[in-house]
C-alpha cells in the first residue's frame, strides 16, 4: 500500500481527490489538510509515502510547507504539486523546494494515480504541455551541448526516449513497449548515463535538442 496525504483548502476537492484514490487497492488515504501548516504536522505525524500538495492556501502555503518538509531532506514524504495555476515561475520554485511532480488539477484521475505511483518510485514528473515550454525555454537560452547523438542510441533506447519526451511515466512505458517496468528503469538509467543528463527533465532537453516531438 501507498500511503497518501491530501492537502488542499477546499473541501470539496479533498473528499473528491480522496474518494479517487481510495478507489485504488494499492493507494491509502491517512490524512486530509486544510492548508499548509497542517499538512506540515500530518506529514511528521503520519508520515505519508506521497502528499498532494496545492499551492494556494491560507497561511502557510503550499510552496513553503514542501521547502519546510523536504529541506532537511528527512520527510518521509513524497510531494507532488498539484493545481489550477501553469505558470513557468511556480513550477520552477515547486522544483526547487524539492517538489517530485508539478500536475495541473485537470490531469485525468488515472493520470494522478499512475503519477502518486511513479513517485513513490522516485521518479520526477511533469505534465507534458509543463515539460514542453520548460524545454522550449531551455533551448531558447542554451545551445545544444551533447556529445551524444540518437544514431548511437539502441533501438530501444530510442523507443523508451520517445515515450520520455513524449512525458510517459515509466508504468506508461512498460504498457506501450511491452517492457517489464524494470526493464523500462534499466534503459533510462542507460540513456541517462550515455547522454550524461542529471535526471528525466534533462533527457526530454536532449530528446528536444535532437529532433524528437514525443
Amino acid at each position: 500500500m501507498i500511503s497518501v496525504l491530501v492537502a488542499d483548502d477546499q473541501e470539496l476537492i479533498r473528499e473528491g481527490l480522496a474518494t479517487v484514490l481510495a478507489a485504488q487497492s494499492d493507494l491509502e488515504v491517512v490524512g486530509l489538510a486544510a492548508d499548509g501548516r497542517e499538512a506540515e504536522l500530518l506529514v511528521r505525524e503520519l508520515r505519508p509515502q506521497v502528499t498532494l500538495m496545492d499551492i494556494r492556501m491560507p497561511g502557510v502555503d503550499g510552496l513553503e510547507a514542501t521547502r519546510r518538509l523536504l529541506a532537511d531532506g528527512a520527510a518521509p514524504t513524497r510531494v507532488i504539486v498539484l493545481t489550477t495555476f501553469d505558470e513557468d515561475a511556480l513550477v520552477m520554485e515547486a522544483l526547487r523546494a524539492g517538489a517530485s511532480a508539478f500536475l495541473l488539477k485537470d490531469v485525468p484521475a488515472r493520470r494522478l494515480v499512475e503519477s502518486i505511483r511513479a513517485v513513490h518510485e522516485g521518479e520526477l514528473l511533469l505534465s507534458p504541455t509543463i515539460t514542453r515550454r520548460l524545454v522550449e525555454r531551455h533551448l531558447r537560452r542554451e545551445a545544444p551541448d551533447h556529445a551524444v547523438t540518437l544514431e548511437q542510441l539502441t533501438a530501444r533506447e530510442l523507443d523508451v526516449l520517445h515515450c520520455v519526451v513524449a512525458g510517459d511515466s515509466n508504468t506508461e512505458i512498460a504498457g506501450r513497449l511491452h517492457l517489464s517496468e524494470s526493464t523500462v528503469k534499466t534503459h533510462i538509467g542507460a540513456l541517462l548515463a550515455k547522454v550524461g543528463a542529471r535526471d528525466r527533465v534533462h533527457l526530454v532537453i536532449f530528446g528536444y535538442e535532437a529532433g524528437l516531438t514525443g
